[in-house]
């Protein structure tokens, strides 16, 4: 049986990253917005107002997510390559997920974003060299450190992962 909370399992950094790994997490973040895009053009309201679980997200509040989640993990990034071990701002996404924009807003309105942003940041870290990608930030909930490679990974992981929840959705509606 599938986890619907992690369709895809959880995000493994794996021990030694290099670049070829690195430049097909960066191909998954670059086609991400025509993929979501394809995954909810043809849902009805009704589906895109159904949570992909019980107590899960609709498909509309994971859409207007991945906009907000990914304009921050860019912000990350950009502040890890101009400061030295920046600590980013966290968010509380599960509180702006029910938030009006999230929760009422066609989702037309974020697939714009994503791909304006998603052109933008995939153009900046097929940029980046060897050097760039160890840069690192520090998240202060965890205090944990994470460099701006494994922050790629992570966040191509994040882009498979929900739109298994769409896509998983989607099925189980038609």
């Amino acid at each position: 049986m599938i986890d619907k909370q992690y369709p895809i399992g959880k995000f493994e950094k794996p021990e030694v990253i290099n670049r070829q790994s690195i430049e097909e997490w960066i191909e998954v973040i670059k086609t991400f917005p025509q993929r979501i895009t394809n995954e909810v053009e043809n849902l009805s309201h009704q589906q895109l107002d159904t949570p992909y679980r019980e107590g899960g997200w609709t498909a509309r509040q994971v859409v207007h997510h991945c906009a907000d989640s990914h304009m921050n993990a860019l912000c990350r990034i950009k502040l890890a390559l101009t400061e030295d071990h920046p600590v980013i701002k966290p968010y509380r996404e599960d509180k702006w997920a029910e938030l009006a924009d999230t929760k009422e807003l066609p989702v037309d309105v974020s697939l714009l974003l994503l791909k304006g942003l998603h052109w933008r940041w995939a153009h900046l870290l097929s940029s980046l060299d060897e050097k760039e990608l160890q840069r690192k930030y520090i998240h202060p909930a965890v205090g944990k450190e994470t460099s701006i490679a494994e922050a790629i990974g992570m966040y191509a992981w994040h882009c498979k992962h929900h739109l298994a929840h769409i896509s998983s959705l989607r099925m189980e509606t038609l």
